[in-house]
């Protein structure tokens, strides 16, 4: 037993208690991670023996097999489209066990779209415990590095997304909302290292302003008390930002008075609300003064003097939004805890108040059992003729190289690609270490939403064709996520060619284009345009000869001329600047487009 200390007793390799509880938490993180490829072993026959009745693991002759060497030579690697025969016959009301033993409770809806909709992840009842339960390691984990924050609370912007039912009846909805809804979170025990300012009512509303609203408000309130400032995403703690700049005169109204605004019509909200809100004019004062300034920098710690630091996910695609966090909190330290996805939870960050350049996730075996798919970019498609990859045990990774994610779950997902790109970082005691890199083939993200290039082509092509009546056509184009604004919006540069006799379309031509395009995209980018995630799509149309230019500067960077073509996106400042300033018009779409939560 390691030796106990003033505040605790000490852990091995991580750090010291804040509490007794943490240290049992922290001694899990610890046994699992020594023992992690005896573990994987361990979880793997678990998954195969609950599932041993699943027609999908008959299918392969694993009937009665636990062993991983049968599971290896006879489970294939499969991808959505794949598994989507099994997963529509759930959808469509087959109870019969088709890839599980146990019963798939709901589906979660996947932030990556297949034929423009969202993948639909199976579930079951018990994967709620396996969530919770990393989720009750991440404070253990911070509470080594940030003391006392036992002594306030989290402001925390958490929102459920609209949900639908599938024909056969079973809810489909994002993981996050499913969390939300249930009792685990719902009538969670009080912990004062989990206090947050939001009320669960108003984390349960689907009108996204009245929960916004709501939420904003009573962290105004609380805000002395605020250690923490977070959201799932960075893009949802800068909306929040943004929801403040446009509001903060109707909040001060609120609190000067001591009544909610006639906005907020949900009951439930407003029952919640009355408990914290009382009239304080010195603290509406206090608002005015601070939003009513000409600069929002560090408005953060303006507003919330005590916030140590932000609890967001700034890897990977929201890398993005980094600096205009920085600018918004002073440069607070941004702590991205927790690497989870719809299909499955797999680790945490044991370093939590590292720089995000430097994040590091470490994979808890008990989650789920975990493979690799070494990971070529340049590698051509496997053909059909091809043998199939050769995946490599978690335990077996090599620190430097990158890796396809590919996962088995307690709900019978059997070898699936994920499709996440993980770059091999170090080991902490045997258990693999990875920094998320990106989602394999993904262009463009604001939000959740994921476009990849085929879609922007398909979404280019079919406003392009509004460009056919004046005999004008696109030389080339390329796009970026540009997250200066806030929501965060696609922009798309068109470089175009006038035939002989054409004519240059006028700017209403080109706004309807920027609609046609949205209307192409798949249903993610969709539902967030249609709420406050996602801004509207801009074209910018930059003068002819502007792609030569592009290309000379790759070139002169080294690039080969005979392999060059234009990127499809484009994050290089540089390239972003010289585009910009060859920039004719700017265009952006004039309404949302058609988008229903209630289609599958």
């Amino acid at each position: 037993m390691a030796p106990a200390t003033a505040a605790g007793r000490r852990v091995a390799a991580l750090g010291v208690a804040a509490c007794e509880r943490d240290v049992e938490k922290l001694e899990f993180i610890e046994e699992k991670t020594k023992g992690f490829d005896p573990e994987q072993v361990r979880v793997l026959a678990e998954i195969l023996a609950r599932n041993n009745g699943a027609e999908y693991l008959r299918r392969y002759g694993m009937e009665g097999r636990t062993d991983r060497e049968a599971f290896k030579a006879r489970v294939p690697v499969v991808t959505y489209e794949d598994l989507r025969p099994e997963i529509e016959r759930i959808a469509n009301g087959d109870r019969s066990n088709i890839i599980s033993s146990h019963p798939i409770t709901e589906f979660l809806t996947s932030s990556g779209t297949s034929a423009g909709e969202r993948k639909l992840m199976p579930t079951i009842e018990d994967e709620l415990n396996r969530r919770q339960m990393l989720y009750s390691l991440l404070m253990p984990v911070m509470n080594l590095y940030v003391p006392g924050l036992d002594k306030g609370k989290g402001l925390y912007f958490l929102f459920i997304k609209s949900e639908t039912k599938t024909p056969g009846g079973l809810p489909a909805r994002p993981v996050l909302t499913s969390y939300y809804k249930s009792d685990h979170f719902k009538h969670r025990p009080y912990d004062p290292y989990n206090v947050y300012t939001s009320p669960t009512a108003a984390i349960l509303c689907t009108d996204s302003f009245q929960s916004m609203y709501a939420q904003m408000l009573c962290g105004l309130l609380a805000r002395t008390e605020v250690l923490r400032v977070g959201a799932v995403f960075a893009s949802g703690l800068l909306r929040a930002i943004r929801f403040l700049q446009l509001h903060w005169k109707e909040l001060a109204h609120d609190i000067r008075t001591g009544t909610l605004s006639a906005k907020i019509v949900q009951p439930s909200i407003r029952d919640a609300v009355a408990e914290v809100l009382a009239p304080d004019a010195e603290l509406a004062e206090f608002v005015e003064a601070e939003c009513g300034k000409d600069s929002w920098e560090r408005i953060i710690t303006r507003v919330w003097p005590n916030t140590k630091y932000l609890d967001v996910i700034v890897t990977g695609a929201m890398a993005q939004y980094i600096p205009t966090l920085k600018y918004y909190s002073g440069g607070l330290p941004m702590a991205c805890t927790m690497y989870a996805s719809s299909e499955c939870y797999f680790g945490l960050n044991l370093r939590p108040m590292c720089d995000p350049s430097e994040v590091s996730y470490t994979i808890m075996p008990n989650m789920g059992y975990f493979e690799l798919l070494p990971h070529d970019p340049d590698a051509k498609p496997l053909s059909k003729d091809d043998p199939p990859p050769r995946l490599v045990d978690l335990a077996d990774a090599e620190v430097g190289r990158e890796y396809e994610l590919v996962i088995t779950t307690y709900a019978g997902l059997c070898r699936y690609r994920v499709g996440d790109i993980l770059h091999v970082t170090g080991f902490h005691n045997s258990a693999p270490q990875f920094r998320f890199v990106r989602r394999k083939n993904v262009l463009l993200s604001i939000d959740s939403d994921k476009t990849d290039e085929a879609e922007l082509q398909a979404a280019v092509e079919r406003a392009s064709r509004l460009l056919a009546p004046y005999d004008a056509g696109i030389v080339e184009y390329t796009s970026q996520a540009d997250a200066t604004t806030i929501p965060g919006h696609y922009v798309v540069y068109w470089e175009l060619m006038l035939r002989e006799g054409g004519a240059w379309p006028e700017a209403a031509v080109f706004e309807r284009c920027c609609l046609e395009m949205e209307e192409a995209l798949n249903a993610v980018y969709r539902q967030g345009r249609n709420g406050d995630a996602i801004g509207p799509l801009e074209i910018r149309v930059v003068r002819g000869g502007t792609f030569e230019e592009v290309m000379d500067y790759a070139i002169s960077r080294g690039a080969s001329i005979n392999q060059y073509k234009a990127p499809r996106c484009v994050s290089f400042g540089p390239i972003i600047e010289l585009l910009n300033s060859r920039a004719l018009s700017k265009h952006f779409s004039p309404a949302c487009p058609r988008y229903s939560p209630h289609k599958k």
